[in-house]
């Protein structure tokens, strides 16, 4: 059983529920009136994208990019590939990137400046959690964050190890001799 291999749950099926519809509700204040557009950040991103937008009641559509910067390690290599692009247009629109989580910033950096590229209107980011590092040195701003978490490898809810773990409906803490 998948749970066995965490040493701890940081955030239950409840709590990520509850944070996720926390989420929804701002997002739809804020783009009321608006042409919104979701991109998610494949593969990790798509159970939070999927459960995010059908708790947005707003009219909006959404679409995918693919990167890739781990394989299959447990931190960034720092070498970001964009294996797929956004299949809408998205000039003139307003674009909320949704990310699984804001780690070194590499992959989201590269995402939101492809984004760019496709001149939307307005450009904004909404990532499930923020790990807490110390070595980051540039900061990205992210205007929706739902969860905080410290500097650990997390699993679930979208979030893997070797492409497993993605199916746990909480979020935890990975065993290290499972990795190490």
């Amino acid at each position: 059983m998948l749970m066995n291999d965490l040493e701890n749950v940081l955030f239950t099926e409840e709590q990520i529920r509850e944070k996720v519809k926390e989420l929804a509700d701002a997002i739809s204040n804020d783009y009321r009136n608006r042409d919104l557009v979701l991109v998610g950040v494949l593969k990790g991103g798509v159970i939070f994208l999927s459960d995010l937008c059908r708790m947005i009641p707003i009219p909006h559509s959404f679409d995918m990019v693919a990167a890739s910067s781990y394989g299959s390690e447990t931190s960034s290599s720092g070498h970001v590939i964009i294996t797929k692009d956004v299949e809408l247009p998205l000039k003139g629109k307003d674009v909320l990137l949704i990310e699984d989580i804001y780690d070194t910033g590499n992959t989201l950096r590269v995402v939101k400046e492809l984004i760019e590229v496709h001149s939307p209107r307005s450009l904004e980011i909404c990532s499930l959690l923020w790990k807490e590092k110390s070595s980051r040195t540039d900061i990205i701003p992210i205007k929706y964050v739902g969860f905080r978490v410290p500097d650990v490898f997390v699993v679930g809810y979208g979030l893997d190890f070797n492409e497993k773990y993605r199916n746990l409906a909480c979020i935890g803490v990975l065993k290290k001799e499972l990795y190490k």
